[in-house]
This record gives C-alpha cells, structure tokens and sequence, in this order.
C-alpha cells in the first residue's frame, strides 16, 4: 500500500499558484481557511511526495515538550496580567483614599500618608515596566517561536508576576494602616453635606422670622443687620468644599447655623420681650412712686433718732432724705428715657435703661429702709439689751463645746478668737452702763463677735469632717 504522505497545517503550506495570500498570523474564519486548502491540496501533495522521499521537510515542527514550554509561557502570561490587572485596581482604590484624607486633614500623619503613598506609586511603575517589557519581548503567539524563547519568557513572567504580587502585599499593608486616618476624613465629610444644609435651613427660619415680627408692626433693624452680614457665608458655602476645603466649609456651616439659629430666637421672642418691657415700665414707674412717698418718711424717723439717741446711733444716716430723693429723680429720667426707646424699638437700650432704673431703686429702697430698721433695732435693744448678750453669749458657749469634742484641751487656734470675742461682749455690755449707751456700738460689736464666732464653728467642722 502506497503512504500517504503527512499534509502541513495550512497556515504553513505553501501556496497554490494563483491562490490569494495569507498574511503571517491571519486571524481568517475556519471556512475560508479549510477553502483554501482544498484548494491547494493536489499541488501541496504533489510537491510534499518527492520531498518525503528525499528524506525531509522545508521547515522544523513543534510537538511533545515545545507546545508544553509554550503554554507554560502562556499561562505564566495569563497569571502576570491578572497580577497586573489587581494592583492596578488596588492602587486606584487607594488613590481615592488619599484623597479623601488630603481633603480633610492637614496633619502631619496626612502628610506622611501621602508622601509614603508616593514611594509605593514608584515602586508599583517600576514593576509595571518590567511586566511590561516582559510582555513584548516574546510574542508568543508566532508559529515559529523557539523553544528556549518560550523558557525565556516563560521566566521573565514568571518573575514579573511575583513581583506585582509582592508590591500589591506592600500596598495592602500600606492601605491597612490608613485605617484610622481615612475613618477620620470619612466621617467629616459624611458631616459636610447636613452641616450646610443645615446652614441653609437656620437661615431661611430666621428669614421667616423676621418676616412674622415685621408682620406684627415690629421693627428688627440690629437682628435683619445681622442676618444680612450672613449673606457672604451662605455666598461661601455654595462655592463648596472644593474651593473652600472640607474643614473650613464644616466650621463656617457651624457658625452660620449657630448665628442664624441666634437671630431666629431672638426674632420669636421679640413680641414677648416688647411685652415684657411694656410691664417693666409700669411697675418701676410705680416703685418709684412709692419709693417717693417713703422717702418723705424718712426725715421724721431721723428726727426721733436725734431726739432719743446718740449722734453714733444716726449720724450715717444724715444724707438719706437728699440721697433718696436724688435717685429717684434719676430714676424717672432713665424711665422716661426707656420710654422713648420702646418707642422707637432700640430693645437693647430700652433693656438697659430699665436695668440702671432697678439699681437706683433698689438702693434707694435699701437707703430708706435703714433708717426704720435702725430705730427698730435701737428701740429694742434699748428694752432689753439683755436679750442681745445671751443671743451673743450662747453662740460662743455652743462653739466652745464643739471646740473641745474629742479633745481634753482645745486647739489653741479655735480657743484663742473664742476667748477674744468672749472679752469683747463682755466690753460691750459694760459701756452700756454709761449715762448716754451707744447702742448701735453695742449691737455692732455683738453682731461681729457672732461672726468671729460663726467663722471658728465652720473651721471646726470643716477639720472634723476632713478625719
């Protein structure tokens, strides 16, 4: 039986005379491939017949351990681009990390994430190139492709998928410690957005504000200055962070919502406040009127004080008809002048004119009521001066027994004021005895020995609650 002599692949024959060429590495469908080759066929049988039997081919084929080295180069080429391909991902990812931090933080620990960040970047370009350059040095799909150049690149792949893989490591590690920095940033700018909303929002409600007390007839010239010096900020605010950067957005949010927030309460109680200085007036006007008819009582008081006592018992007391009746004279011009800011609704002047009406008031009614006390307190010890000096007497005894709880001797520090004020009322008493008393000296002097004596009480229990 005569053989038949193997036909070459069809990429490889050589050409019928005539038939279209076939440029190197076409990518042609398998139907024009097959046409062609019937085609050539009886010519390629005719010219490979005498070849065989001279003993060999016109070119060298690859079989058994050539087409292993060459998909061993392709799969080492497959595993490198993946490589390639999750670095180049990671590294994308994290970009938008750094990003997000720069944009926020400022810190010394941001500025070295980004430096830090940048040496990884070089590293991951020179490993990129390798890959690369290890990519074009072989094109593995060439028919006749050596062996040991499939090896070659086999290794060069090899050891460029190695190294992304190493590199992606280092960036993990790298990604990993941005943890706390990146959650930092992150939660600023999830706050960004509600802050200048809400910056939005505080503003437009004391816009509303203000038209409501305008409404009501009320003027609010200061709080609609205010309100209007916001404008600038809220102009800042739609610039975005991009321009204004995250913090300084976040902080300018804060203080336009808290300054809006400010005008908007001030503008809702404005009605109440009008109201509110309305009764004001009315009542100091009427303590004023009152504090006037007291004061006129005041000289009568002082002329039994002179009558019946000494000049030590009343000569303080001299310049309180004048001083009185100086007050409230003051007092009616800061109300009528109080009067006249209400009406023009100057709330903060009207407020503080009120304010300075109360102080005079308040010492003049203090003024005037001294004088009444003093003849009191002047007619009754005068009674019975008896009454002050065991008052007295009884607050030393009660802190000479806490003095000696726990003790056989007391501590000199709380006997010795005990014993002073002991000879202090005991002076006292005796000047009583004279034919014209001081007794407002008397009822001083009992009065600061109960305080000397009061001060040694609180010291003895602050030590006895300190053991």
């Amino acid at each position: 039986m005569t053989a038949i002599p193997r036909q070459p692949h069809p990429r490889t024959a050589p050409r019928a005379p005539g038939a279209p060429p076939l440029p190197r590495g076409s990518r042609g469908s398998r139907a024009v491939r097959e046409t062609l080759t019937l085609i050539a066929l009886p010519l390629v049988a005719a010219l490979a017949v005498p070849a065989a039997f001279a003993g060999g081919g016109t070119r060298r084929w690859f079989g058994g351990r050539a087409d292993s080295v060459r998909a061993e180069a392709q799969a080492a080429k497959d595993a490198a681009a993946a490589a390639f391909y999750e670095l180049d991902t990671a590294q994308r990812d994290l970009r938008i990390s750094i990003e997000t931090i720069t944009a926020v933080d400022d810190s010394p620990a941001a500025r070295r994430a980004v430096t830090d960040f940048a040496a990884i970047g070089r590293r991951i370009d020179e490993v990129s190139h390798a890959y690369i350059a290890a990519v074009d040095a072989q094109d593995l799909d060439r028919d006749d492709l050596e062996t040991s150049a499939a090896a070659q690149a086999r290794t060069r792949l090899t050891r460029a998928k190695e190294e992304l893989e190493q590199v992606k490591r280092e960036l993990d590690r790298f990604a990993d410690g941005l943890g706390p920095l990146l959650g930092k940033a992150e939660t600023q700018l999830a706050r960004l957005a509600p802050a200048v909303e809400r910056a939005r929002q505080a503003l437009r409600a004391a816009s509303d504000a203000l038209d409501a007390v305008r409404a009501a007839g009320l003027r609010a010239d200061d709080l609609a200055a205010r309100l209007a010096a916001l404008a600038p900020e809220l102009t800042l605010l739609n610039q975005g962070a991009g321009q204004q950067g995250v913090q300084r957005t976040l902080e300018r949010a804060e203080r336009v919502s808290r300054e809006a927030e400010a005008v908007r309460s001030e503008a809702e109680r404005l009605p109440e406040k009008a109201a509110e200085i309305d009764r004001r007036l009315v009542s100091l006007r009427t303590r004023a009127q009152a504090l006037t008819t007291r004061a006129e009582q005041v000289e009568p008081v002082l002329s039994e004080l002179r009558r019946r006592f000494v000049a030590a018992c009343w000569q303080d007391l001299q310049q309180v008809p004048a001083q009185a009746a100086e007050n409230i004279r003051r007092a009616e011009a800061e109300l009528a002048q109080a009067r006249a800011a209400r009406e023009a609704q100057r709330w903060p002047d009207a407020t503080a004119l009120l304010s300075t009406v109360r102080a005079l008031l308040n010492a003049t009614d203090e003024s005037v009521s001294a004088a009444g006390d003093r003849l009191s307190r002047l007619n009754a010890v005068q009674k019975d001066p008896q009454r002050e000096i065991e008052r007295t007497r009884f607050a030393i005894r009660d802190a000479q027994r806490l003095a000696m709880t726990g003790r056989t001797t007391p501590d000199p520090r709380h006997a010795r004021p005990l014993d002073d004020s002991v000879g202090r009322l005991e002076r006292a008493a005796a000047a009583l005895e004279g034919h014209h008393p001081d007794y407002w000296h008397f009822l001083t002097e009992t009065e600061e020995v109960r305080r000397t004596v009061a001060g040694v009480v609180a010291r003895i229990r602050e030590e006895l609650g300190g053991h």
